[in-house]
């Protein structure tokens, strides 16, 4: 039996009242690759934008082992004991040829998707550049518009991810791990220079001392790099999933980070700049679209690639050829 195709009306009265079935449609319809469901969804978050804005939006993000998904689930826990209603956005691993999602966020954080005041929905990346799907930043306006004050994004860690998410959220935290060889040599020179908290992980049992030492690593070589803001020295701590240890304090650093941005006046700043990046974009996506969808471009892209291939031209000279029947395919 076919769902009954809901309006505009029906998702925003839905998403506004918490309804999580109809929030989750509305997710997959932004998640629609269809033309008249991209028509809907933009007008399903244009009618939401009132009301979005409100959450503390935070991304995390670390090495393969890390324990990120355990840590989320941690202090998602934490904050849903705190009153917070938390919606978390995994941003998933997912076939090219089917979309499918790999990692399977919901049967990783079991008791965080089962909290009535939690929200876990794994986001498929579908070969997004960066490892952030393209409309991750209207699902987080959608669970903003359904009054989840905490969103936490969780990417895959794979270098490119990290500089697109900090363009997404507010506060920027990153999972290291101790006693996997030379800690300097763990994390890039880039990641140090984007991140606002960064956390130890696995800090029990026999891996306290090695994290204290890491701690001290990373401390050491933030206070030789420039900080992204004056008014926040990044923070460095120690916190595991399994005790809960320094998850409390690593919730009391994201909220100490937000506090001095605000009080240095560049707290709003960051989210109007993040506006324009976005649209930015979402410009070069839909010119990309339309680029491929072009009859002229598409008549040719075919030979121009195996010249390419052969090695008869060179890239550049294959993409300013395109590029050219673009342009007079559009009147230019």
């Amino acid at each position: 039996m076919t769902k009954h195709r809901l309006g505009v009306d029906e998702y925003v009265a839905g998403v506004r009242a918490g309804d999580r079935a109809v929030l989750g449609r509305a997710i997959t319809l932004i998640e629609s690759r269809r033309a008249d469901d991209q028509v809907l969804a933009q007008a399903v978050v244009a009618a939401l934008l009132p009301w979005t804005g409100g959450a503390h939006r935070i991304g995390i993000t670390g090495v393969p082992g890390v324990g990120k998904s355990s840590l989320i689930e941690a202090l998602g826990g934490h904050l849903t004991g705190l009153g917070h209603r938390v919606a978390v956005l995994a941003v998933d691993p997912s076939s090219l040829r089917s979309g499918g999602s790999i990692l399977g966020d919901k049967t990783r954080m079991q008791s965080l998707a089962r909290d009535p005041r939690a929200f876990v929905r794994p986001t498929p990346t579908l070969g997004e550049l960066g490892g952030v799907a393209r409309h991750t930043r209207e699902t987080l306006l959608l669970c903003e518009a359904a009054n989840y004050d905490v969103v936490l994004v969780e990417t895959v860690g794979v270098g490119q991810s990290e500089v697109m998410v900090a363009q997404l959220v507010d506060c920027f935290v990153v999972l290291m791990l101790a006693g996997a060889g030379d800690e300097l040599q763990g994390i890039k020179r880039g990641i140090l220079e984007l991140v606002d908290v960064l956390a130890i992980t696995k800090a029990d049992g026999e891996g306290v001392k090695a994290a204290r030492w890491a701690q001290a690593e990373y401390r050491a070589a933030l206070h030789l790099m420039r900080p992204r803001y004056p008014a926040w020295t990044p923070t460095v701590l120690t916190c595991s999933a399994q005790t809960q240890d320094g998850v409390a304090a690593l919730w009391q650093a994201i909220r100490e980070h937000r506090a001095a941005l605000a009080t240095a006046g560049v707290f709003s700043e960051n989210r109007a700049r993040q506006q324009v990046y976005w649209m930015e974009r979402a410009i070069e996506a839909g010119l990309l679209e339309r680029f491929h969808a072009d009859p002229a471009v598409a008549g040719e892209q075919a030979a121009v690639a195996a010249e390419v291939r052969d090695g008869r031209m060179s890239p550049d000279h294959a993409a300013g050829r395109l590029l050219a029947l673009f342009m007079r395919s559009m009147g230019r």
